[in-house]
């Protein structure tokens, strides 16, 4: 999740005088007028493809003339006639890029790719010439300096500190000169970001392994076969099964299939993603990225690029962000390597005569995970149906919050499959929209995300209700049997829930500072405590629910998953910890990274210890988090955010699950709050005290 990624807008009708085939175009294109749709949503039915150029043409030629009036406004700079008209100018701009860019990401095509490489430029471009305009930035100095003269209260100083601060930040107070390198830099950045993410998908969608003999699918679930075929059939290959790079298809692939070679096969592409000297090539391209993220930090003053972002985080800086990475480093390699052990006893048990590889590590594990706990992951799906699984995390929402989420089949969507919730409070009033996206297809990149369409804000004393939407890629439906999630997709499902309530609940003034406009390493605080009601037993015995049968997941198989519950952490702690160790080595660097890719790679892993056998979560060419997903020197955040989390849930355990005192203080103090006040301060307004990190290491079993 990107704090800035989008900028939050409001519905404007636009009004165009005249006459002429453009303004006809204008006056046909949904997307330049008032949204006639149910709770003024997206008039998904209404866009087409060929929408888009003119509307951002328009928006940004409105945007300039919006910045125009508040830089020629002859009265002296205040508050309201300049932060607050800054903070409300680019709302049609917002709205167009809004749906655009999140169209891209879930359901693109190569209309939408075209115009992305276009437009990068010229976004980039806009942004500077706002926020490089000598002009404007004295307006705003203005109102800084002197804001002991007006009566502003916390969200307005927050506001005009964020302001002030993003202004010189983006480089206001450089030289001529170094404004103009800037935005060359700027410019080239934007494109080279935009090409990395392209990349990734065409390579993700290139490959297939093709099964075409029955005893090659050998070990594998009969519904990860089922997905297979239906999958070959789609392209054109029945009789056949094929399988795919998105995680539903590859991660059981590599965790069941007896045929080893096959799971090498499907491995190596899996991490050669990017890194395949093709046309699809990411290595030159985040060499680039990282370079040139060096040379715009350095123009600003700051030594490194984390050192640029990490000024705004709750780590403060690269040497804090290492300390805790190391820390957890060493019991997690630990463990990890006695897993590694455990893994080749299991191999040469069986006669392998092989050394442990990384295709191999899923499939000994599942195999480990069945003697030691009897726990084999195809006798927990059967109670963990995406219906059971979506209602189970309204249910828990209900129950802290009081919030009922309301399906609706008259609000307009951009694919078939996406499901639309009206979200109210407690007291029955609109809290907001929630649009739900679960399965993967070829036109939406991996991963799951949460983003918005409106964020929320308050207008003339009443709250513009904001409008969400989680996007995942989770196993689906085969046959008359429903969508059956593992209990890692589940966890997934919460998570983003949980980013959701967090834009869903936000009661602020200004749109900027609403829901997850906050640090990087605070915005996972909110998402990954969900997953602790998911996992928790009580919880799971509400929600987890046989699909044929209706039965509650039994006891027997909670306390095997309870059991297993710490089983395989070294290794996916390790995973982890890599990805985050790589990510701040490209960008806590000093100077210009000059080795080829895979060296660097191999020097960053050699010099934190990481085994033969693991590999990184991510590796650098596909690392769409940090070079394309705005987690440059952040990944680390979901590592961060978790000792939060598990503190801030055991403040529930302590009390209780649901506690509606401790739930009101979350709501009031964290959910609600957005980017308001520093994060660490609405911990402890929440917490009463610093969260300890004991209660990480407990759940992982590193303590």
């Amino acid at each position: 999740m990107n704090k800035k990624s989008f900028i939050p807008f409001l519905v404007v009708a636009s009004i165009f005088v005249g006459c002429g085939s453009e303004n006809k175009l204008q006056s046909d294109n949904p997307l330049l007028l008032a949204y006639e749709t149910p709770f003024n949503v997206p008039p998904f039915d209404k866009i087409k493809d060929e929408h888009f150029k003119p509307a951002f043409d328009e928006a940004l030629k409105q945007h300039n003339l919006e910045i125009d009036s508040i830089i020629n406004n002859t009265e002296e700079p205040t508050f309201d006639n300049t932060i607050v008209a800054l903070e409300n100018a680019g709302s049609l701009l917002a709205n167009v890029s809004t749906v655009f860019y999140n169209l891209n990401s879930a359901n693109t095509n190569d209309s939408i790719q075209a115009l992305a490489k276009e437009l990068a430029p010229q976004i980039s471009a806009h942004s500077d010439e706002i926020n490089l305009n000598a002009k404007l930035f004295d307006k705003i100095k203005s109102v800084y300096t002197g804001k002991d003269k007006f009566a502003l209260d916390a969200e307005d100083l927050k506001l005009l500190e964020e302001t002030y601060k993003g202004f010189v930040r983006s480089g206001a107070n450089l030289s001529d000169a170094n404004k103009e390198t800037l935005k060359k830099i700027n410019s080239e950045l934007s494109v080279l970001t935009t090409q990395f993410g392209q990349n990734l998908l065409a390579e993700t969608n290139a490959y297939e392994l093709v099964v075409d003999k029955k005893e090659d699918l050998a070990g594998l679930p009969e519904g990860l076969v089922s997905a297979a075929a239906d999958v070959a059939k789609a392209k054109g290959k029945e009789g056949k099964w094929v399988f795919t790079l998105s995680n539903p298809s590859v991660m059981p692939f590599l965790q069941y299939a007896d045929n080893r070679e096959l799971r090498k096969n499907i491995l190596d592409a899996y991490q050669k993603r990017g890194n395949n000297d093709n046309e699809n090539d990411n290595k030159d391209i985040l060499i680039k990225i990282s370079n040139l993220r060096l040379e715009k930090a350095k123009l600003l003053g700051y030594e490194s690029h984390a050192a640029y972002v990490l000024e705004e985080s709750m780590a403060s800086n690269p040497a804090n962000v290492y300390q805790l990475l190391n820390k957890l480093w060493t019991p997690a390699i630990n463990k990890a390597k006695v897993e590694a052990a455990d893994i080749q006893s299991e191999i040469d048990a069986a006669k392998g005569g092989f050394k442990v590889a990384p295709s191999d590590w899923r499939y000994y594990a599942e195999k480990i995970r069945v003697k030691r706990f009897a726990l084999n992951e195809e006798e927990i799906k059967p109670y963990f149906s995406l219906a059971s699984v979506r209602e189970g995390s309204f249910e828990v929402a209900n129950k802290l919050w009081g919030l009922t989420f309301v399906a609706l089949n008259n609000v307009p969507t951009y694919h078939e499959e996406v499901e639309v919730y009206e979200v109210k409070d407690k007291d029955g009033s609109h809290l907001g929209l929630l649009y739900a996206d679960f399965f993967p297809r070829e036109s939406k990149r991996g991963g799951a995300w949460m983003t918005s369409y409106r964020k929320q804000s308050t207008t003339d004393g009443k709250r513009v209700a904001p409008v969400i939407s989680i996007v995942c890629n989770f196993t689906k439906p085969v046959g008359e049997q429903p969508a059956l999630l593992t209990f890692d997709e589940a966890s997934t499902l919460f998570h983003e829930f949980g980013h959701a309530l967090h834009g869903l609940l936000s009661n602020v003034k200004y749109k900027s500072l609403s829901g997850t406009s906050v640090s990087r390493d605070f915005v996972e605080l909110p998402s990954q405590i969900m997953e602790n009601w998911a996992a928790d037993p009580e919880v799971l015995k509400t929600y987890a629910k046989h699909y044929k049968t209706g039965e509650a997941i039994p006891d027997s198989l909670i306390k095997k998953m309870d059991n297993a519950g710490s089983f395989d952490q070294g290794f996916a702690t390790t995973e982890y910890l890599a990805a985050s160790l790589l990510d701040l080595d490209y960008h806590a660097t000093k100077s210009p990274i000059s080795n080829d890719v895979n060296t660097f790679e191999k020097a960053a892993m050699d010099k934190a210890g990481l085994i033969e056998s693991i590999i990184p979560r991510y590796r650098s060419t596909y690392f769409q988090h940090i070079f394309s997903g705005g987690y440059s020197a952040g990944y680390y955040a979901y590592i961060w955010a978790e000792v939060l989390d598990s503190d801030a849930f055991a403040a529930f355990k302590e009390k209780g699950l649901f506690d509606q005192a401790t739930a009101d203080s979350f709501r009031r103090n964290i959910l609600e709050k957005g980017g308001t006040a520093n994060p660490a301060d609405l911990y402890k307004a929440f917490r009463g005290k610093d969260p300890d990190p004991v209660h990480l290491m407990k759940r992982r079993g590193l303590n």
